[in-house]
């Protein structure tokens, strides 16, 4: 009988499947981060606890292209500046991707909220433009001109806190206990610009990053970057605590109860 390939794969094609992903090459991309103030008082009431507001409301945006033989991918991120304990780091609100398998993988490990989207960075001459939209509106805009080249960073250290949760089959909550999820960055820079221009926030019902107003922008930089990424389990977190704030992670929190009728998925 020919192999069924929904079957039970082999010990040695499970450690072989794990063994590649361990080794992947440095993959590198091209792409623009804008980083600002905004509202202490707007980036506090998006944190669910435990994660605290730091020092600064600092608002961080990452739109980015990597040119993957066959699959380019585009791949954005928003976040608000957080701490939790003695660690601060970023805690995305938002994470659009352009292919279903950088989303499935960060969603379902590490708790990131991703979700298909369009992603773009573009470059004619010095002018750049970078976007990130979903449902045909391109919340966020970052566009300007290079002004220069800028000193390349020594090799940093970036951490980013997610929620890792499955929401409970009849609808009343979580089916187990939901973890703070400590995601480690290590990320290595090529070529870095300086970029003078500025950041667009559009409205939407999907991605209200626009409740997160550039008060003061502070940097726009286009760069060619590197980055491994390493997670742990940080702590169980309160279930009723965290509920309030699911609907971060979805369109409209009601789907993770939709079930077509049996036979029409």
């Amino acid at each position: 009988m020919a192999r069924v390939r929904y079957g039970a794969r082999t010990e040695a094609e499970v450690t072989a499947a794990r063994t590649a992903s361990a080794k992947l090459p440095d993959i590198w991309s091209t792409g623009v981060v804008a980083v600002w103030e905004t509202d202490p008082n707007a980036v506090a009431a998006v944190l669910p606890p435990p994660l605290k507001p730091t020092a600064r409301p600092l608002v961080r945006v990452n739109i980015s292209k990597v040119d993957l033989p066959g699959h380019p991918l585009g791949a954005g991120s928003f976040a608000v500046a957080a701490a939790h304990d003695s660690v601060e780091g970023w805690y995305p609100l938002v994470m659009p991707m352009t292919r279903e398998r950088a989303l499935i993988g960060g969603r379902e490990v590490f708790g990131e909220p991703k979700k298909l989207g369009e992603v773009s960075v573009e470059r004619d001459g010095l002018v750049v433009r970078a976007a990130l939209a979903r449902h045909g509106i391109a919340f966020v805009e970052v566009r300007g001109a290079v002004t220069g080249p800028l000193p390349l960073p020594e090799p940093s250290r970036r951490t980013d806190f997610y929620f890792k949760f499955l929401p409970a089959v009849d609808g009343s909550g979580f089916d187990a206990d939901p973890v703070l999820v400590h995601c480690v960055r290590h990320e290595k820079v090529r070529r870095l610009e300086a970029i003078t221009g500025d950041v667009v926030l559009r409205e939407s019902m999907y991605d209200p990053v626009a409740d997160l107003p550039v008060r003061r922008l502070l940097e726009i930089t286009l760069g060619e970057k590197t980055s491994d990424q390493s997670g742990r389990v940080a702590e169980r977190v309160d279930a009723q605590a965290l509920l309030p704030y699911v609907h971060q992670r979805y369109d409209d929190p009601r789907q993770v109860l939709d079930a077509p009728p049996e036979g029409s998925a």
